[in-house]
């Protein structure tokens, strides 16, 4: 970026969608749809599933297949994609999460770390079929 003063602006208001990718996605659908309970919003062929999570959504995408161009000239998202492991967090009320324990293993989820942080948040650690670092935490976590 060039190196100039840029003028002020406010800050974003919040995330709107975030996206998780991986190349399974009717696992990925099993996963997000039957144990996590989410709403899906729409799934499109072999290139995404997305969820409604609060008034944000999560997407998971294919990436195999958004990496192509783009194939409709109305919608022109630029190619994307990323390859390995992501993270996403739920935001979960800290008395639900002994039962989301629970469900989690019932369903023979892993449960890779869970603990409470310096703030006296707690976090649930476990993966998603794509492997990525799904973790659910108390909204303390990120409190000011």
């Amino acid at each position: 970026m060039a190196d100039q003063t840029l003028p002020p602006i406010p800050a974003p208001s919040g995330i709107l969608e975030a996206a998780l990718y991986a190349a399974d996605l009717d696992a990925a659908e099993r996963f997000y749809g039957d144990v996590l309970g989410l709403e899906r919003i729409v799934r499109v062929a072999n290139r995404h599933v997305f969820y409604r999570v609060g008034a944000g959504v999560l997407l998971i995408f294919n990436p195999m297949e958004t990496c192509k161009p783009p194939g409709n000239p109305d919608l022109p998202v630029p190619p994307h994609g990323a390859l390995g492991p992501g993270h996403f967090c739920f935001a979960v009320d800290g008395a639900e999460l002994d039962a989301w324990r629970a469900r989690l293993v019932a369903a023979g989820v892993e449960i890779e770390a869970d603990f409470h942080w310096p703030s006296g948040a707690r976090s649930l650690y476990f993966r998603d079929p794509a492997k990525n670092s799904i973790e659910m935490a108390e909204p303390q976590l990120w409190a000011k």
